[in-house]
């Protein structure tokens, strides 16, 4: 599924990312505050950004919008968006060689195994607070190996590594240079951040809209996948998250949507069972499972400080 913007463009999240929110946008936008909808509000952040779905669909459809913020702890996901941002031409150049080397290349497995070591044997030189130019070559080879890996995963060890198998793809696509394009504007004045969801505290106003959308609390231990960084999202992140939403509730000109698991334990409606706060249930694919026959359709929670009145 594409994401439909001005101009006849399609904008679609330039990573696989597991748990992203594309096939849900058309729910959500439907629970979107109504001061959006009325092109009230000003200002929007995203705490975990993740793949970018709803970053990029909001970014191309709500005009009134026009300060936007942008966060997320894994660094490999920063440098990206930051390439994307401000050298998009330069990494579309780099993405090409890679794509034909790895098409033309006699073992692929191989190829891609190389690519991997390549990356992870950098890590501990790349500097990842100021920009330069190794982030363009670094972030060809994220887009290479979540394109090329088993299932499109994004996922690294303790160490950082990524550590995702060969993905035995026929012709995969590797990357849309379209997309890519169309992502380096959307990002045009969109401030960026690399850090934990809490940075939001540093920058946050009044007449704005938040949308959280962190690791979700697994449902089973088959189900578990919460590594997108070396720090998992464990249930102290997840209190620390309720209290800074329960924070920012209290402000009535802030806006606030949260997306995560409905576990059976009601473990959310318990840590969210505080004034004026909407929980609804909302039904969502997912794929990610080891045991293949638990995939398919489950509820998934949006929790909201405002009336989830829907709007056609």
């Amino acid at each position: 599924m594409s994401i439909k913007v001005e101009n006849d463009k399609v904008v679609k999240p330039f990573l696989k990312w597991a748990g992203g929110k594309t096939q849900l946008l058309t729910k959500l936008e439907k629970r979107f505050p109504g001061e959006l909808i009325n092109g009230e509000i000003e200002n929007y952040y995203e705490p975990f950004l993740g793949g970018g779905a709803v970053f990029f669909f909001i970014k191309s459809k709500y005009k009134s919008l026009k300060n936007f913020y942008l966060y997320d702890i894994n660094p490999e996901l920063f440098i990206a968006y930051s390439v994307i941002q401000k050298n998009v031409d330069n990494l579309i150049e780099s993405l090409g060689i890679i794509k034909e080397e790895y098409l033309s290349s006699k073992n692929r497995k191989d190829y891609f195994l190389e690519i991997r070591s390549k990356f992870n044997s950098s890590l501990d030189s790349i500097n990842f607070q100021e920009y330069n130019n190794t982030w363009i070559e670094r972030t060809s080879q994220i887009i290479f190996l979540n394109k090329t890996c088993f299932n499109g995963l994004f996922r690294v060890n303790k160490k950082g590594h990524f550590n995702v198998p060969f993905g035995a793809y026929k012709n995969p696509a590797i990357y849309d240079k379209t997309a890519l394009i169309n992502s380096s504007q959307l990002l045009d004045n969109v401030k960026l951040f690399l850090g934990d969801f809490e940075l939001i505290n540093d920058h946050i106003k009044e007449n704005s809209f938040v949308y959280f959308d962190p690791p979700y609390k697994a449902l089973s231990s088959s189900s578990n996948f919460t590594s997108y960084s070396r720090d998992n999202f464990d249930d102290h992140a997840q209190i620390r998250l309720a209290n800074l939403f329960k924070q920012f509730a209290k402000t009535k000109s802030i806006k606030l949507m949260l997306s995560n698991s409905d576990t059976k334990d009601g473990y959310f409606d318990s840590l969210y069972n505080f004034d004026q706060i909407e929980i609804k249930r909302i039904l969502a694919k997912r794929m990610i499972n080891s045991v293949s026959n638990k995939r398919g359709e489950i509820n998934e929670l949006v929790i909201t400080n405002y009336s989830q009145n829907l709007f056609d």
